[in-house]
């Protein structure tokens, strides 16, 4: 079975949403998520953060679909 997890920008470097549920930076420089993200759903926050986050040659952050196996 497929799964997919869809990450939004809502403000690059600050907010993102993951399936819905709104990750931010805490005051502290943290990711934080009023509730606990699924494995699948970290991985993939994860993935986004290294991929396009901390990649200086993104201007504007995009939506992006991960499937797990």
């Amino acid at each position: 079975m497929s799964l997919e997890i869809e990450i939004k920008p809502i403000t690059d470097h600050e907010r993102y949403s993951v399936d819905g549920l709104l990750v931010y930076k805490d005051k502290f420089g943290n990711w934080s998520c009023m509730v606990d993200l699924s494995p699948t759903q970290m991985s993939a926050f994860k993935n986004y953060e290294k991929t396009v986050i901390n990649n200086p040659r993104f201007k504007k952050h995009t939506k992006a679909t991960y499937k797990s196996k």
